[in-house]
């Protein structure tokens, strides 16, 4: 999701058009025009430029940009992993209570990412672990690609031994070009609908870090494979049973470019109070928007927090048969690409009101304003988390709020006290 905003004043119609074209060599698209104010999507690897010390850009108070500088620090899928497990060890050595621990060793509350190595550096580590449990499916995935490109499963150790310098001491080619990849414990219970899987596309932006400020937007969809599901080992190499990314889909011969195998939303949660029940399908919504603000909260202290940025980011969700939520990366580009009607306007009203929210009632943008825009230019964002708010309202609200949603005898304390239990975004 890539824009820049800036006023140009246009002398010429031939200047105008140099410029366009200058911008499109540059990766701009420009999305909106009006008498003085022109908008641009502006790709990932520009914003480096952009940041860059080298190019020696500097942003004027009327220039907003859609990415942080190092947005990569969520958007990475190894950098993901490693500030979350860096932030539960942090709330571990505070002695929050958010960091408590089950019996056999495992985060209560902030337990939504999955079993996840990166290699090279941590194969032993992985080897270790799957030697607990041979049987075990696990994905590899490219840390710096996107739209399922390089992914495969594996259920042996002999199928990465190729990556594998020497099989004796399990030290790994250490090439520059090699490139780095996370290895994920697979999810073979997914939650599966008409006998196929699917993820959640969500967009979150956020407006700040530090106070951290996010919204969701209500209208993201569910993305279906078009194969059925089958843990099979033998269908460990089929695309289209596993990855629910459309840019895969779409080549299956099953691939129905009407709906484009997706639903909204609002269909998921329909279908879900229907066959589970209303109660279920609330607390499952809500675990969703913690896992959220809580990967959010995990990059905040790291994160460059450039009062010219904002983001809006695409989170993917994979639920499995228990109604237990896990994250599975976030997108810092996700795609605006319309492969059907609703899809089309479903993004374009994406980035209207997203345009509404960085850039209110289209005044000016002014890098200086307090980014809090009042409730009735949101659209269809609602206020996911407002740090400001959640620390007036007491230290230990995201406990009560975690508690009053967890499952098991440890997270149902706030519920079974009878007291209402306050959400740590609204």
């Amino acid at each position: 999701f890539e824009i820049m905003a800036g006023k140009v004043k246009w002398v010429t119609d031939i200047e105008k058009s140099v410029l366009i074209n200058n911008f499109e060599k540059r990766g701009w698209i420009q999305v909106a025009e009006n008498e003085d104010w022109n908008f641009y999507w502006m790709s990932v690897q520009t914003i480096r430029n952009v940041f860059s010390v080298e190019t020696g850009y500097r942003l004027s108070d009327d220039q907003i940009v859609n990415h942080f500088p190092n947005h990569y620090e969520l958007t990475r899928k190894d950098l993901m992993v490693k500030n979350i497990k860096r932030y539960r060890k942090e709330l571990e050595k505070e002695g929050s209570p958010l960091a408590e621990k089950d019996e056999n060793g495992k985060y209560i509350y902030l337990d939504f990412v999955p079993v996840t190595f990166m290699l090279p550096a941590d194969y032993n580590l992985f080897v270790e672990e799957f030697r607990k449990n041979p049987s075990s499916t696990w994905i590899m995935k490219p840390c710096g690609k996107a739209q399922g490109k390089g992914i495969f499963l594996i259920n042996k150790l002999s199928q990465i031994k190729k990556w594998s310098r020497d099989s004796k001491t399990s030290s790994f080619v250490s090439q520059s070009s090699k490139e780095a990849y996370v290895i994920s414990l697979y999810i073979n219970n997914p939650l599966l609908i008409g006998g196929k899987k699917f993820d959640l596309r969500l967009y979150v932006l956020v407006s700040t870090y530090r106070p951290l400020r996010c919204y969701m937007y209500k209208l993201g969809f569910c993305r279906f494979c078009t194969v059925k599901y089958t843990p099979s080992t033998s269908e460990l190499d089929n695309m289209f049973v596993h990855l629910t990314n459309v840019a895969i889909q779409k080549h299956g011969d099953d691939y129905n470019h009407i709906h484009g195998g997706k639903w909204t939303v609002s269909n998921l949660r329909l279908y879900l109070e229907s066959t589970r029940g209303k109660e279920v399908t609330n607390k499952l919504f809500d675990e969703i928007h913690w896992i959220i603000v809580q990967s959010l909260k995990a990059v905040a202290p790291v994160m460059n927090n450039d009062k010219h940025c904002f983001e809006c980011y695409g989170y993917d969700i994979i639920i499995d048969d228990k109604l237990k939520p896990w994250l599975i990366e976030v997108n810092a580009s996700p795609s605006l690409t319309s492969s059907t009607a609703n899809d089309r306007i479903l993004k374009y009203n994406l980035i209207n009101d997203t345009l509404n929210i960085a850039v209110p009632n289209g005044e000016i943008p002014d890098c200086k304003w307090n980014k809090s825009p009042p409730k009735e230019v949101l659209g269809n964002y609602e206020v996911l988390y407002d740090e400001e708010m959640a620390q007036s309202d007491g230290p230990d609200r995201d406990l009560r709020s975690r508690s009053g949603q967890s499952t098991g005898v440890k997270g149902n304390r706030a519920r079974d006290s009878g007291k209402p239990v306050l959400t740590t975004w609204k």
